[in-house]
């Protein structure tokens, strides 16, 4: 049987890694909708 304290750090591990997939891939879909269009135009624009 393991250490309640153990086991409370291990939830914690996974939620911050669980949390920070899900914010990760937040910020890259808004970084790809809001950064890409203005890049690819003013390399087009040359």
């Amino acid at each position: 049987m393991t250490k309640p304290s153990s086991y409370s750090t291990m939830t914690m591990v996974i939620y911050l890694i669980y949390s920070m997939s899900k914010w990760t891939s937040t910020y890259s879909e808004l970084l790809l909708n809001i950064g890409i269009p203005p890049i690819a135009t003013s390399l087009l624009g040359r």
